[in-house]
């Protein structure tokens, strides 16, 4: 059922434009509801902060690209696969022709890339939209997208997701809008907006300050090296000198040791003239420490050590050991959990596979997380090594394996044998016949 006929009521296959839709209103439970010109929205639109984020930070500062590029270049690492369920717990991956479209998302695009958008439109716009069409995924510009709802959440109780309006330019825009039903739609948002019901918000939000402050330190640094690489100085003169004299004075000077290239050139004056350095260079400002601190909150903001993204302060810290605890920690608290969530938003494009069984990621190739296999591998030695020591003991095989799985020890259970060759208490083995 398209969302023209649940919604308008239409019969017919009819493709209105967004401007009729406006006007016919929105029929929806029986009620009719206006789009535009009424009291409230009944759309959740992003922020008009997707392109100031693209060109104000990610494209202009190098700490939130940084950022961005560590993130993306784990997050594209992953693959997906089929993964079974048995009595609410994981089982084994597989794959199926149905997989297809997630390796090839568009013509020529691969997982890899799919993955990029998805890293880039959530850091940027807080949200990523992608549509199924026939034999590809369709990537949606997250601020082009409107949230339709079935009531004003600021009125009702009940406000839900109806359907998703696409309009390439935004809703200013005079192009053929599209609307898609909930159930067409993979719509993820990994960091929710607290003031929104459905709608996610951008990781750089909380440290935009940050940015701008990054940026002026940035231009502040160019300004020093524009103005001679040296401290400020202050020019006083007699009573006596004109300002015609004071003028021509300051022209010839600027000429002479203003710029890169008249840096560290001697400075002469003329009698009358008294020099007098106010300012500090970058070293007495401590420049590197202070810019240093919103480097690092910026990193912070985005879920990446800062050690992994390459900056100073991070480097200065750094050992074999602590940046192997910040490699686990953005593989731990970042990658899988983006993962988990990114299958969970994309399964909605795939065909539905039945019970028992969801989308999920497989990490098992990612030289990044190399050592947490490392780990896993010595943790399946000592399990092994409990299994075999528990059933030496007697213990049912079966139990065994359920304890050790759920860590949970009340659930082994005796045999009734001991010993390796398990045989009941007080009796003796049969000897071999002569």
């Amino acid at each position: 059922m398209k969302l023209w006929r649940s919604l308008l009521g239409r019969d017919d296959e009819k493709r209105y434009s967004f401007s009729d839709w406006a006007a016919d209103k929105m029929l929806f439970g029986g009620m009719t509801y206006p789009l535009l010109g009424g009291g409230w929205s009944k759309s959740e639109e992003i922020e008009q902060t997707f392109p100031g984020y693209v060109q104000g930070a990610y494209k202009a500062n190098g700490v939130v690209f940084a950022t961005v590029l560590a993130r993306l270049l784990l997050f594209t690492e992953a693959r997906f696969q089929w993964q079974r369920m048995s009595g609410g717990r994981p089982g084994d991956l597989f794959g199926t022709p149905d997989l297809a479209i997630l390796e090839t998302p568009w013509p020529n695009g691969t997982t890899g890339e799919l993955l990029a958008r998805m890293e880039q439109d959530a850091s940027l716009g807080g949200n990523f939209y992608a549509a199924r069409e026939t034999g590809r995924i369709r990537r949606l510009r997250p601020d082009w997208v409107s949230i339709i709802l079935t009531a004003p959440p600021d009125e009702a109780v009940e406000s839900d997701v109806a359907g998703y309006l696409y309009r390439p330019g935004g809703i200013g825009s005079r192009a053929e809008g599209q609307i898609y039903l909930p159930d067409e739609v993979c719509h993820w948002s990994p960091v929710p907006d607290p003031e929104a019901q459905y709608r996610g918000m951008s990781w750089v939000t909380p440290v935009v300050r940050e940015v701008q402050a990054d940026k002026a330190a940035t231009l502040h640094k160019s300004r020093f090296f524009d103005n001679a690489a040296t401290p400020n100085l202050a020019v006083s003169f007699k009573e006596s000198v004109t300002k015609e004299q004071f003028k021509e004075f300051m022209e010839a000077m600027n000429a002479a040791h203003q710029g890169v290239d008249n840096a560290y050139r001697t400075l002469y004056l003329g009698g009358g003239a008294d020099v007098t350095v106010v300012g500090a260079d970058l070293r007495q400002l401590d420049f590197k420490q202070t810019q240093g601190a919103g480097e690092t909150r910026i990193t912070a903001a985005g879920g990446v050590p800062a050690v992994i993204v390459g900056l100073s302060e991070g480097l200065q810290a750094a050992t074999y050991s602590n940046y192997g605890q910040a490699r686990r920690k953005f593989g731990d608290h970042w990658a899988r959990p983006q993962w988990r969530s990114a299958a969970a938003a994309l399964s909605v494009l795939l065909p539905a596979q039945g019970g028992g069984v969801r989308l999920w990621y497989d990490d098992a190739n990612i030289a990044f997380l190399r050592e947490d296999r490392k780990d896993i591998a010595e943790i399946q030695a000592m399990e092994a090594q409990t299994i075999r020591t528990l059933g030496d003991a007697g213990y049912e095989p079966d139990s065994v394996k359920a304890a050790v799985k759920a860590n949970d020890w009340s659930l082994l259970v005796h045999s009734g044998l001991y010993s390796v060759q398990l045989q009941p208490a007080g009796t003796q083995p049969a000897l071999p016949a002569a």
